[in-house]
């Protein structure tokens, strides 16, 4: 099968020289970095997140769409890198790789019969990955937003023995009451005159704090 042919039958393919032509050729886009992107990146991301929890199949569809573009935009601009360059075939060999890793259950002969135990597997892939970080809290993004960044540090936290003391408050008995819980607090937050997401922010600046702390004395 010739290049050609092999472009007309994939629409990956299609959807990536697509994205080339248009670094080559647009002249908004020729002008456009790593770091110009980011705000595009999170806004895409947010409304595929929208289409998830309240769009159609539709709405979906075309908003996974706009998220590969990003991809393939990037793609696009580091291969024109000129120090180290790496194109799109080179990010979807790596993905390919690294899943494959990870999955020694689908790819290796390993068992994995429960959810648990394939989860045993991912860490423990991801563990060698990653020997050369120093601790549980490295590879976190922080520019996460506050309530998603507390979520992934208090798990992250846990692996360090650091618990986050609790508050006594009536237990929700459902995720839907703990949304109003949340919801409650950042109404007392407004009433107080208080920056919910900048206090939550604070606050976990204190548990990074404390789990360094914690593994320095280990």
């Amino acid at each position: 099968m010739s290049d050609e042919e092999r472009t007309d039958s994939d629409p990956l393919r299609v959807a990536a020289e697509t994205m080339r032509a248009v670094r080559e050729r647009c002249v908004w886009s020729q002008q456009i970095t790593h770091r110009d992107l980011v705000p595009y990146l999170i806004e895409e991301s947010h409304e595929v997140i929208d289409a998830v929890e309240s769009g159609t199949r539709d709405d979906l569809r075309e908003e996974l769409g706009d998220l590969l573009w990003q991809v393939l935009f990037h793609a696009a601009i580091a291969a024109q890198d000129p120090d180290d360059p790496f194109g799109i075939d080179d990010v979807a060999a790596t993905l390919t790789e690294k899943m494959v890793r990870r999955h020694p259950h689908v790819f290796a002969g390993e068992v994995a019969t429960t959810p648990e135990e394939v989860l045993v597997h991912w860490n423990a892939a991801k563990a060698a990955e990653k020997r050369t970080r120093t601790s549980v809290l490295d590879g976190v993004p922080r520019g996460m937003p506050a309530l998603a960044l507390a979520q992934k540090l208090v798990g992250r936290a846990a692996g360090a023995g650091v618990t986050p003391p609790a508050v006594v408050v009536a237990a929700p008995a459902s995720e839907a009451e703990f949304g109003d819980a949340l919801l409650a607090l950042v109404a007392t937050a407004r009433t107080q005159g208080w920056d919910a997401e900048r206090a939550l922010r604070e606050r976990l600046r204190l548990l990074e704090h404390e789990v360094r702390d914690a593994e320095a004395a280990s």
